[in-house]
Formats: structure tokens, sequence, C-alpha cells
């Protein structure tokens, strides 16, 4: 790992093609910010808009911020009628005021309108890309910096994260803050370990840790606990902690975070600790809770898609990382990542975002072995390199495969990007040992852009199979009521369909579908086809009169099920 600012001249064979972006950005860091932030928008904006609610955690978020805005209470969390604690209120409060603001400007329907629920984790992914090369300016040189920074942006998962509207992306923001100003400060120590440490690095520490606790409890401060701790027992000394300020920074994170934990046991006694401790936190290390269960090594496997393209040069990287494993950078970057990783390896319940806050200190270690010239070129493991070509391959199968059982066509407007990314994933592996691995790398971000067009802007848009209750609230929504009112039998319960439907949505059998038609006009039923033949005995034993609005079938993906459903209607007198 280098630390020295100073960047190393490019030849003009060197400056030719998506390279040249970089040596254009080494000019000043406006130029590198300029450059993040296109491909950011590059990387995150396709399908934004247009992709609805997902379930089953987004549009839980959304529908308990919605309830927010139109009941004015800002401190309680709440579906429907049900207590939401698992997580603090921070990312509720800027939901909030993304859709307020939609409001004030003038947005169509902003209360439903899910993008603007997703503002606040574009901001976050956004600035979490911005951060990784804040942060590693603190070991690396400016182009080094920049690289792991790109790596962040076009990652799979951190794409993922930017277009739903939950907690992990501000949360992903908020620990590279905090761990970026602490690098700051255990690097200065090292170097200089006279010069006294101002209070700007440690202000911006706490303050990061208080808004991630806010936004997802006590996460973030295993993050940094174990990182600090790790280091002392490497260092075999913990006297740099004492340049973090500890104890004036945990009273300021307290006056930060104590005003709504004060608020909120003041409404629900006791209810909020034992939920987001007891049964969310608690629960998951000790079982699989929601079925997410899985035994230790997945996060392992999955890495190698969630931080592709980037991860394809793990195995490279590995050894030359390991040897400088002594350096003050090295060593502060693995700390960050192999203590937390193992805890989650060992934590029963998994799912792939929980490493995300990880992956800005594998991005800066793999570019800064890629700009240092040493990765560790064994032919047997340059060959892995051809993963830069089978994710694009399995996405433009994937395609028209897809679009074929779910709509009867073969996808033609999405393909072309598909092959697109393919190119670029196959020159990425085909050229790594012509040109090496800089550009290799970087074609690899160009078909993840490219990969991000075709699934996000342009298949799942043209797949309203997929995403059911928009259909059902497009139905409820044209047929001339002011103030449909609907049910769902039992067999879908998505959050999604509250939060699109309406809050007082209600979720009961066939027979109580039926008793709910009859309760008045424009008034909807959602029945499944187990639920028909008691929907149907309960309306004619009741008189109803009732039409049938349309017949949907598709696939629920929060469960990987075929969903055929009939949607049923109050005749009219």
């Amino acid at each position: 790992m280098t630390t020295t600012t100073d960047e190393v001249p490019r030849s003009p064979v060197q400056t030719r093609g998506l390279a040249a972006g970089l040596d254009w950005a080494m000019a000043s860091h406006a130029r590198a910010v300029l450059l993040m932030l296109a491909v950011c928008v590059l990387a995150f904006l396709p399908g934004f808009f247009q992709i609805p609610p997902v379930d089953r955690d987004e549009a839980r978020f959304a529908q308990a911020t919605k309830q927010m805005v139109e009941s004015g209470d800002y401190i309680d969390i709440r579906f429907q009628d049900e207590v939401r604690y698992k997580k603090p209120v921070g990312i509720y409060w800027m939901q909030a005021v993304a859709v307020k603001a939609g409001e004030a400007l003038g947005v169509p329907k902003a209360r439903t309108t899910i993008w603007l629920y997703r503002i606040p984790s574009l901001i976050g992914a956004i600035g979490a890309v911005l951060l990784t090369y804040w942060a590693a300016l603190a070991f690396v040189a400016r182009r080094t910096a920049l690289l792991a920074a790109l790596m962040m942006a076009t990652s799979i998962l951190l794409g993922v994260e930017a277009r739903l509207a939950k907690t992990d992306a501000m949360l992903l923001l908020t620990c590279v803050a905090a761990m970026g100003a602490m690098a700051r400060i255990y690097m200065s120590v090292r170097r200089h370990p006279e010069r006294l440490i101002s209070w700007h690095n440690p202000a911006i520490m706490w303050t990061a840790l208080a808004a991630g606790v806010l936004i997802k409890g006590p996460l973030i401060l295993m993050f940094v606990g174990l990182t600090a701790l790790t280091l002392s027992i490497a260092d075999r000394s913990a006297r740099w902690i004492k340049h973090l300020r500890p104890l004036a920074g945990f009273a300021w994170l307290i006056v930060l975070v104590l005003p709504w934990f004060i608020a909120i046991v003041a409404k629900s006694g006791d209810d909020f600790f034992m939920k987001a401790v007891g049964d969310d936190m608690l629960s998951k290390i000790t079982s699989g809770q929601e079925a997410h269960g899985a035994p230790p090594g997945l996060y392992l496997l999955l890495f190698w898609v969630t931080f592709w393209p980037g991860a394809i040069l793990a195995g490279l990287a590995a050894p030359t990382i390991w040897k400088a494993r002594r350096e003050p950078g090295a060593r502060f970057l693995l700390a960050w990542v192999i203590p937390s990783w193992i805890v989650f390896e060992l934590v029963m319940t998994k799912l792939p975002h929980y490493v995300l806050p990880l992956y800005p200190a594998i991005a800066i270690l793999l570019a800064g072995i890629v700009e240092g010239g040493a990765l560790y070129n064994k032919r047997w493991l340059t060959r892995g390199t051809v993963g830069w070509f089978l994710f694009p391959l399995v996405i433009a199968i994937a395609v028209p495969v897809g679009f074929f059982m779910l709509r009867g066509d073969l996808g033609l407007i999405a393909w072309p990007f598909a092959a697109a990314a393919l190119i670029f994933g196959l020159f990425a592996w085909w050229l790594y040992d012509v040109d090496g691995p800089e550009r290799a790398v970087l074609r690899g971000m160009a078909a993840s852009v490219f990969i991000a067009i075709t699934v996000y802007a342009l298949a799942f848009p043209m797949l309203p199979q997929v995403f059911p209750s928009a259909l059902v609230a497009e139905n409820v929504r044209n047929s001339g009521c002011a103030s449909p009112q609907l049910a769902s039998t039992f067999a879908y319960q998505e959050p999604s369909l509250v939060f699109l439907s309406g809050t007082e949505t209600r979720f009961t059998d066939g027979g109580g579908a039926a008793e709910f038609l009859n309760g008045g006009a424009c008034r909807f039923a959602l029945v499944d086809k187990g639920s028909e033949r008691s929907f149907v005995q309960r309306a004619d034993s009741v008189g109803l009169r009732y039409t049938l609005s349309q017949r949907i079938d598709g696939f629920n993906i929060s469960n990987g099920k075929a969903f055929a459903m009939a949607v049923f209607r109050t005749a009219a007198p």
C-alpha cells in the first residue's frame, strides 16, 4: 500500500480509452468528483424512477414513512396498526423530508411515488462513493483513491441498494465517514506520534457514528470497535485511541441520539428496546430470521457477485495484500474488514447487504495493489478473470429467457445493452494480459453500467408481472372511484399493496373479502384461486352483487411463487 500523493506519469499509450478518464480526473479533486458523480449517475439512475415498490423491506420502510407523513407523528414508527421498532427513526425522517419536498414541488401523488422515498438511498450511495475516495486518500495516491471509489460505484450490491428505499446505502455513507476519519487519525499517529491531532476528524467520526446509530442502531459501533481493538492488538498498543477523543466523542454521540430515544421510550415504554434488541438483533444472531439462515461461508461466495466487477481482482491481489499486512495502511484496512466479516459469517441470519460497509476497505486494498503493479500473476489465477465475461454472459442469457417465460417475447429492446456489457466483459478478460489490470477493471465497470441499464431501466419496467401490487393498484386507481378501498385474501399480503392502495388496506379470507365488498360502494377485493370458492359462497349468502374487474397472473419475487388472483368489485346499483 502506497501512501504518497504523487501521481505516476502515464505514457501516451496508457492514456487511450477508458483510462484517459482517470488521467483527466487527476488534474484536481474537483475533476475527480465530477468523474465520480458522472459514473454514479450512469450506474444508479437507470430504473430508479421506473421500478415499482419492491417487496418486502423497501415497501415496509416506505409505508411506515407514509404513515408518519399522514399522521404527523414523527416519533412513533408503525406499519398499519403494528409498531415497527426493528430500526431507529433516522431513515424514516430522511424519507419523510424527501416526500414533503416532493409535495412542495408539485410531484403528483407524492405519497405513493416510490422514487421519492428512494432519494435518501441515492444520496447515501453517491455520498459513500465520494467518501470512499476521501477515505482512500489517507492511504494511497489520488488515482488509486479514484479507482477504489469507481469500484464501489459500479459494484452490483451498491447499485441495488441505491435503488431501494431502506437503510443500507445511508448506513454505508456513515460507516465510510466514520472509518475514513478514524483512518486519518490512526495514520497521522503512526507517521507523527508527537503531533497533536486536531478536533475535526474526531468530530466527523463521532457525528457519523451518531447518524449511523439513528439509522440502524448500534451496528456501526461494531465496525469501529472491532477495528480499533484489532489494531491495538496488532500494534501491541492502544495509546492511539486517546486521539479519537473517546470521552468527549461518546458524550457528543449521546447528545445527538438521546432525544429521540427518550421520546420513543416515553411513547412506547420498553417495547422499542424489546423489539429492536430482542426480536430483531439478538434473534438474528441465534437463528435464521425470516428464513434467511445460512451456514458460514455464504458471504465469501456472494462476494464474487455482489462486488463484481472489482471482485475479479481479489484472488489475484490476495497474496500481495497478505504480504503487506504489517504496513500501517494495509493493517488498518484489514482490521476494518476481517473481524467484522468473521462476525457476519458466524451470525445465523445472513443477507447480502450486511457486509456492504466492509466493501470500501476491500476496494481501497484492491486499487492499491492494481496501481502498485504488484498483482500476483500466476497463470491459474489470471484465468479467473474470465468472471468479467461470464457475469455479463449470464445476464445476456437471462434477459431474453425471462422475457420469453413471462411475456412471450424476446425482449429485443433490452438485449443490445446486455450485448454491450458482454463485449466489455469479453475485452476485460481477453485483454487482461495485454494491457494490464487497470484497463481490465475499467472495462468491467463499463460492463456493469450496461448491465444496470439492461436490468433496471429495461427488463424490470417491461415485466409488470413481477410487480403484482402495481397492477392491482393501477386497476383500482382507474376504476373511476374517488376513494376506493381494497381488501386482499391472506395469500397475498405484500407491503407494497398497502403502500400503493392505502394504509386501510385489509387482509382477510375469502368469506371476509365478500363481506368487505358488501360494506359499501367503491370497494375491491383481491382474491386468490384457493379462496374464490369461499368468496362466492359467502357473496351468494349475503346477496352481494359484484363484478370481475381483472384477473392478474404474475410472479411474486418476494417469495418466488407464481401469482394468480382476481380483482372483484361491488357492482353498480
